[in-house]
């Protein structure tokens, strides 16, 4: 049997929904069995949890494995649960956890080989979902730089669906200083970008993906503008096949990231004479002479032979509108020859994990 909480207890979690006071506090609030198992599973340091009677009911075997943690449990009705998760259904469980971020300076220390940055990301949902994808994808940490939305709101821990506890996550990173770091550390930047000089389907591309690789993921609206698309060393375009206006930043950031993965996995799997993994001290630029290959730029104003409509499907800004609708029309490579499929996945989701099936080119 569990104490009745607090109004002392109730009134400082409370204060954890104000960005300000969780800076202050450095803690935040985890809603849900699985964001709460996942705390507890990955050794993060919960200070307390309040928990409903069904809840309490539902899910025994988790309070009990938080009290065997030393977890402070608290009894609550289901309003004040309401009031503390801030959801229209909460699910009866809520700890209040300690911040898990990393500096930057760890992150690059490690030596990754897949990050995901995001810049001025406003929407919660969105950044939290990205955080999932590039947990599943096997991403080495997720930076949230400038203005993008704090990792510790409510909904976007929600989003993560425990994510936040599996992999770093940099919080509040200058973005100048993190793609710095990253280029430091041997990674190439990759800007996910509408007008991108390259195309994510271009079987070249999922070759060059192989090596260490930072993808920049830009506002849902706007995207990136010109100064930040500056500080990457290559844009890239997802291409759209049919009719969609664009794709959500969530799920277009899920197939930057996942490309790469599969690129990099396959390079792993077929020895070290097929890895494209060496970390250039400094990145050259595509389309140069010795250029990475691989990423190589499209066609008309883009930098290589042929016209805009012989460059693939129309290529998406992530989570707005394509700043280049008129162009890049039809399934064409530069110079208008059929160009092959690059190495995507199809995705298995089952209750705990994500498999994948490799396209080889046809």
């Amino acid at each position: 049997m569990y104490a009745s909480a607090s109004l002392t207890r109730l009134k400082a979690a409370r204060r954890l929904t104000k960005r300000a006071l969780r800076q202050r506090e450095r803690a935040f609030l985890a809603e849900g069995p699985q964001a709460v198992s996942e705390a507890l599973a990955t050794g993060a340091a919960v200070r307390g949890l309040f928990v409903t009677a069904p809840a309490q009911a539902r899910h025994g075997d988790l309070v009990a494995r938080a009290e065997a943690a030393g977890v402070d449990i608290q009894l609550v009705s289901g309003e004040v649960m309401s009031e503390l998760a801030q959801t229209v259904t909460p699910q009866g469980l809520l700890a209040v956890c300690d911040f898990v971020d990393v500096p930057l300076a760890t992150v690059t220390a490690a030596r990754p080989t897949l990050v995901a940055l995001l810049a001025n990301v406003r929407d919660p949902g969105n950044a939290g979902t990205v955080l999932r994808a590039a947990d599943a994808a096997g991403a080495d940490a997720v930076i949230f730089a400038d203005a993008s939305v704090d990792p510790y709101n409510g909904k976007c821990v929600r989003a993560s669906a425990g994510s936040l506890f599996h992999l770093p996550v940099v919080a509040g990173a200058r973005l100048a200083e993190a793609v710095a770091g990253l280029k430091a550390a041997g990674l190439r930047v990759l800007a996910a970008d509408g007008q991108g000089s390259a195309a994510l389907d271009d079987p070249r591309t999922a070759r060059a993906l192989a090596a260490p690789t930072a993808w920049l993921f830009g506002n849902e609206a706007w995207g990136l503008p010109g100064d930040l698309l500056a500080l990457a060393d290559e844009s890239v375009a997802v291409p759209i096949y049919g009719r969609a206006e664009s794709l959500n930043l969530a799920t277009a950031a899920a197939v930057c990231l996942y490309a790469s993965a599969l690129s990099q996995r396959a390079a792993r799997q077929s020895g070290p004479a097929a890895t494209a993994t060496s970390r250039p001290a400094t990145a050259t630029p595509l389309g140069a002479a010795g250029a990475v290959p691989g990423l190589s730029r499209r066609g008309g104003s883009h930098g290589g032979g042929g016209s805009p409509e012989d460059s693939g499907g129309a290529p998406v800004l992530l989570g707005g509108t394509p700043r280049d609708s008129g162009g890049f029309r039809g399934d064409h490579s530069p110079g208008g020859e059929k160009s092959a499929p690059a190495l995507l996945g199809v995705l298995f989701l089952s209750v705990k994990h994500y498999d994948y099936l490799t396209l080889s080119a046809q």
